[in-house]
């Protein structure tokens, strides 16, 4: 007798009920202040208004006024500025001789900057002193970051497959949190460095496997608000991130207002329930069959006796690691065609997103703008993915936010509000499919890859958003380079959407065969609950 098929097991205990929602939600929890952990390298100003500190004239003559302490200890620029970044050199003579002679010998500031005109009151800028010959550290600080949650996929994925799902969300979880309040009490960039690389980590881990985890208890009519209500909570922290910033302006407490919900997490983490199929993948059937009852109880739905019986008489874990895709050439083909858009989906966003202040209205207009417009996008994904399938919906948005991003070549530099809208309206599109573009690889792979294939989709939106700040240095060649690049590729992994099957309303594939065929629930194992038989 063969083991009862998960998705007829969740129509017997509730595919989603109130077990599900908990646990949804609980795992959603954290990606609300995922936004606020870009905060600090995003919500900066890069050139602000600054002079060398000369308070060493202050020494011979304490009641200089600002006006004559500058005069007397800058260099001015060809258009009659004082320097940003040079400074004459300090001497020990009097004032009087000071004044009679002047200084004459220049060099680069040697006791820090005072900043003016601030938009905000600390960031990382300015207390670090990213300016001058360190400007360069602010892109290196992006990519550090970018780059920590892209290994953070690579570790944490791989390793939910073995030693499952729960642990890989609990340890990514602590991580984030312990670095997250590191990371404010930095006192240099290089430490503010490491502790951002293992924040980047928990996080691009943590992210990667909640949505696994909270998806594969949850039958096929609502299985993609796994992924959408994840992204939808990740949406309303990017609205609220614009309007905590507007009123703090302070980087260090922003940081430390992140780690408080993640605080949280950290407490009820290790009660959150292990997925049933990664056990029964793994041949550990006693211990589903304890999650499955508990299920049952929380969604008060009986558990018929023949089916926990079926369970248990299959004991056979699924092996072969990510192997298993590439040995089918269809599988590779999905495979490829989802992650090429993912890779492309992140590019573009992250293009739009790192260079935002360019855009041309405020930044916390722009970044309010960003997150209230996913929240439509994220609603639509969960309504429309289970009215119109996820062909359809995963070619539009893709194309749809690659024509809008492109457009703004058109409008470029000249009407800022035009610019904004449609950098709003790609971001809009392409949020949506890149919700559509993770429900697809998880129903396109069978359920002993699943974690790893999406953790390698998922590698590639990462490596898509590293590459973005790179990308975006190439417009000192030409400003069109960045858009024209990212635009082009997302367009292109729209029209790739034709290669792949409609996977609406069918169940996760178990096997490489069930995935090849993209079966159908009538194709599944037939189980029909008896309701005589009660636990």
């Amino acid at each position: 007798m063969n083991m009862a098929d998960f998705g007829e097991i969740l129509k017997s205990i509730g595919d989603f009920g109130l077990f599900q929602k908990l646990t949804l939600m609980a795992l959603s929890i954290p990606n609300f202040t995922q936004s606020f952990m870009l905060a600090s390298f995003i919500f900066i100003e890069s050139d602000p208004e600054r002079h060398c500190n000369t308070d060493w004239i202050l020494q011979a003559a304490p009641n200089l006024t600002t006006e004559e302490q500058l005069n007397l200890t800058l260099p001015r620029e060809k258009d009659g500025t004082f320097s940003r970044c040079q400074m004459f050199v300090p001497v020990d003579w009097d004032i009087g001789t000071i004044r009679k002679y002047g200084l004459n010998e220049t060099t680069g500031c040697t006791n820090r900057w005072v900043y003016g005109n601030m938009l905000y009151e600390a960031t990382i800028v300015t207390q670090f002193d990213l300016v001058c010959g360190q400007t360069h550290l602010v892109g290196v600080i992006q990519t550090v970051f970018l780059t920590s949650v892209v290994l953070g996929s690579l570790l944490f994925g791989p390793f939910a497959e073995s030693f499952g799902r729960k642990r890989a969300t609990q340890i990514p979880s602590i991580i984030m949190f312990v670095f997250t309040v590191t990371t404010a009490f930095c006192p240099n960039v290089y430490l503010y460095l490491a502790s951002l690389f293992f924040m980047g980590l928990g996080a691009g881990g943590y992210r990667v496997n909640c949505i696994i985890l909270s998806t594969e208890w949850i039958g096929m009519a609502k299985r993609s608000w796994g992924a959408c209500v994840v992204q939808l909570v990740a949406s309303v922290g990017q609205c609220v991130l614009a309007g905590v910033l507007y009123a703090i302006r302070d980087w260090r407490i922003a940081q430390l207002i992140t780690s408080a919900p993640v605080a949280a997490v950290t407490i009820y983490i290790w009660f959150i329930p292990e997925s049933a199929r990664w056990l029964l993948s793994r041949g550990r059937t006693e211990e589903a069959k304890q999650l499955i009852v508990k299920a049952a109880a929380i969604n008060k739905k009986p558990v018929p006796h023949s089916l926990l019986d079926k369970i248990v008489l299959n004991n056979t874990p699924s092996n072969g690691g990510i192997k298993i895709i590439f040995r089918s050439p269809l599988l590779t083909r999905y495979f490829l065609t989802v992650t090429m858009a993912w890779f492309s989906i992140n590019l573009c966003i992250f293009c739009l997103y790192l260079d935002m202040g360019s855009l041309g209205f405020s930044i916390f207009v722009t970044q309010f703008l960003f997150g209230v417009f996913e929240i439509p996008a994220n609603l639509l994904s969960m309504w429309l993915l289970e009215i119109w399938g996820r062909k359809i919906l995963f070619i539009s948005t893709i194309l749809t936010g690659g024509i809008a991003s492109i457009l703004i070549l058109a409008v470029f530099q000249d009407y800022p509000v035009a610019v904004t809208s449609l950098a709003v309206i790609a971001r809009f599109f392409l949020i949506w499919g890149s919700s559509v573009t993770c429900i697809y690889m998880q129903e396109l792979c069978p359920t002993a890859v699943r974690q790893t294939a999406t953790a390698l989709g998922s590698i590639s939106g990462r490596v898509g958003g590293l590459l973005a700040p790179l990308l975006n240095m190439s417009a000192v060649f030409h400003w069109v380079i960045p858009i024209m690049v990212s635009s082009s590729l997302t367009i292109i992994s729209g029209l790739l959407g034709f290669l792949l099957p409609e996977t609406k309303r069918k169940e996760l594939p178990e096997t490489a065969e069930d995935a090849e065929n993209n079966r159908n629930p009538t194709q599944a194992a037939s189980f029909q609950p008896s309701e005589s038989t009660e636990l």
